[in-house]
């Protein structure tokens, strides 16, 4: 995405602390001209993602938040705002998965906490962006979804209604603040190894995994959808899920 002559390109990321949001960093914050401000609820997290940035890189601020809480997310893109000037991209990232359970098992707490990240964390990012990117009259907000929004895996169901509904959240706003400037699309990863499955039984992430014709993923293997949503050969893609997958949704 082009910020102007001479004008460095800004880019937020929520969830930068997994390992999904830490290959996205290493991947936009070792590209020119690049500053970054980072997020996550986790302190430790977030040092680790950016110790593992490239050494050729721009700034980088950190700053600790919940996208469950509007306020904070807002504080994220105040934070880009008042040090840098500007927003050019934001990736909301924070995801969470439910316990492993059919739909009459999960309790409604279970369901609160991952609408509250997956779905409300997006719209938080959402609204908290455009604000800034109305003014500048561009922008790219690229949120995270998943292969789980297209189909339907059993045993989690809060995680695919909710990603499921990041993907229509990303088409509508697409639709509302195209006139604006602003492009929104979203990633529709498949299944790849993280933190995020701590907890889940082996069979289950093995029959996940017989699933996908090119095996389970990497979080590099992902993270150059992100950089071209973010750039300007993505400047007339928008409403977009792109999905990297390693061939599940094939079948």
């Amino acid at each position: 995405m082009s910020t102007g002559a001479g004008t460095r390109r800004v880019v937020v990321i929520t969830g930068a602390g997994g390992a999904l949001g830490a290959a996205v960093a290493s991947r936009l914050g070792g590209e020119v001209d690049t500053d970054l401000v980072l997020s996550d609820v986790s302190e430790s997290a977030l040092g680790a993602t950016v110790d593992a940035l490239p050494a050729a890189r721009g700034a980088v601020e950190t700053v600790l938040a919940d996208v469950g809480v509007f306020e904070q997310v807002e504080a994220v893109v105040t934070r880009a705002v008042e040090r840098y000037g500007r927003l050019d991209v934001l990736v909301s990232n924070a995801g969470v998965l439910p316990p492993n359970g059919r739909i009459h098992n999960l309790t409604t707490d279970d369901w609160d906490r991952v609408v509250r990240v997956n779905l409300l964390g997006a719209v938080h990012g959402i609204r908290a962006a455009v604000p800034v990117m109305r003014a500048q009259r561009s922008g790219s907000i690229i949120l995270t979804a998943s292969v789980a929004g297209l189909t339907a895996w059993s045993h989690a169901a809060p995680y695919c209604a909710t990603k499921a509904a990041v993907i229509s959240l990303a088409k509508v706003a697409a639709v509302e603040y195209a006139r604006d400037g602003i492009r929104v699309n979203c990633v529709c990863p498949g299944t790849f190894r993280s933190a995020i499955h701590d907890g889940l039984p082996a069979e289950a992430l093995d029959a996940i995994a017989d699933r996908h014709p090119l095996g389970l993923g990497a979080p590099a293997d992902l993270a150059g959808a992100y950089g071209y949503l973010a750039g300007p050969d993505s400047r007339w893609t928008t409403g977009s899920a792109l999905v990297v997958d390693g061939g599940y949704s094939a079948p």
